[in-house]
């Protein structure tokens, strides 16, 4: 099997399993956080606009619940499978411990292609998932947020319809809403403002500046998108960005605001008419640049990738874009990676925060909201700093890890085993 074909549940294991030795943690509690407390799988019938019922099937994981409620997005896209939910729910709980949130780990997902639904079938299938997963829903159970090809609009109807049944409205059930409805300031970019946060963080401790800095974008979606928009204005020159459509480059830079304008008007970076030009997947990922950040899908950089590339430092801020193989080869070659699990935690960390002024019925201003996440992110990348430092890992993801299941451990250990 090559790298890039074990799933992402395996490389998940993989990852954990690396740190295993560096982390105080029994093996029966390992075992225990190798595996998800509970899924479900439901059958969404939608009436579609041709008259035509359709039956889509939607998942829901919840991983780990030992640290506080379940918190996790739901993705709508053609690829989602049971495995991959499994995986992506053991990351958020990887992902809420090591960034110190009082929360466990899920995720959701509806296997469908939202570019072939209209918006109505988009909201009846948004409310019948919503009705399939309710009863493992709940403001101190399970707490949604949005993922890929999600936003405050399907939040708001997520919201709605569980507010339905109980016969009152619950904003703080999900997160990442409009602010009409709960939804906090500074949600929708946070993602992409935890990674500028944290490419800074990285650039700072090898000495170096954001100033003139190059970076190379796979992936300009929400997330690479503000990543993108947020490092230009701090200096970074971003010179090349792509998507499932086609790629861009420019060496003196790109326009990021101008091509975000773009792709949030068209939906695609194909056909934008600025001073670019076309650049491959594969180049983009080979290219010469100080820091190369994936923010598209899963396993993007494989071995071959790894044994290429030409970036001096990785950023992940897609989920699972490096196999453990090419972590190996990117270790030989001395390129440090941060990894998903803190790279793109920003999203997790403002969520958090609008579930508490939800739940206090209070809102903050959108400089406390951003002050709050650059402290929190800015103390975890310095403790991944000090445990690689300590515990000598070979790589910053096995510390973020180590840091990550000692917590979960202490959890599991001081809550014992029922019955």
């Amino acid at each position: 099997m090559t790298d890039d074909a074990a799933s992402t549940l395996e490389n998940m294991r993989t990852q954990m399993e690396r740190a295993q030795e560096y982390a105080q943690v029994t093996e029966n509690v390992f075992t225990r956080l190798l595996h998800p407390e509970r899924t479900l799988e439901v059958s969404l019938p939608v009436l579609r606009e041709s008259g035509e019922e359709e039956i889509f099937k939607g998942y829901r994981c919840q991983f780990s619940g030992a640290r506080g409620p379940y918190k996790g997005g739901v993705r709508y896209h053609p690829s989602v499978s049971m495995d991959e939910v499994i995986a992506l729910a053991g990351l958020m709980s990887s992902k809420t411990a090591l960034v110190s949130l009082p929360y466990g780990g899920a995720k959701g997902g509806v296997v469908c292609n939202p570019k072939e639904l209209t918006r109505n079938e988009m909201k009846r299938l948004t409310r019948r998932y919503t009705e399939g997963i309710r009863r493992m829903i709940g403001p101190k159970m399970d707490i949604p947020a949005p993922d890929m090809n999600t936003g405050p609009r399907e939040m708001a109807w997520m919201m709605d319809t569980f507010s339905v049944y109980e016969g009152h409205t619950i904003p703080e059930v999900v997160t990442g809403k409009p602010l009409e409805l709960g939804g906090t300031p500074g949600r929708v970019e946070a993602t992409g403002r935890g990674v500028a946060i944290i490419t800074e963080k990285i650039l700072e401790y090898y000495g170096r500046s954001p100033k003139n800095t190059t970076v190379a974008i796979q992936g300009f979606g929400n997330v690479g998108s503000w990543a993108g928009r947020l490092l230009a204005e701090r200096g970074a020159n971003v010179i090349a960005t792509s998507d499932v459509t086609g790629g861009i480059y420019n060496s003196d830079g790109l326009d990021t605001h101008d091509v975000a304008a773009h792709v949030e008007s068209s939906g695609q970076i194909a056909g934008y008419d600025g001073d670019v030009d076309p650049i491959s997947n594969d180049e983009l990922l080979r290219l010469d640049v100080d820091v190369l950040i994936p923010a598209a899908v899963s396993h993007s950089i494989t071995a071959d990738v790894a044994e290429e590339m030409q970036a001096d430092i990785v950023v992940e801020a897609a989920n699972g874009p490096t196999t453990p193989r090419a972590d190996d080869i990117l270790v030989e070659r001395d390129i440090p990676a941060v990894p998903d699990i803190l790279a793109n935690a920003g999203g997790v960390i403002v969520s958090y925060l609008e579930w508490v002024q939800n739940t206090q019925e209070y809102r903050w201003t959108l400089e406390e909201v951003n002050a709050d996440l650059e402290r929190r992110l800015a103390n975890t990348f310095d403790e991944m700093v000090e445990a690689y430092r300590s515990y000598e890992t070979p790589d910053l993801r096995t510390a973020a890890y180590t840091i990550s299941l000692d917590r979960q451990a202490t959890a599991h250990a001081y809550r014992g085993l029922f019955p």
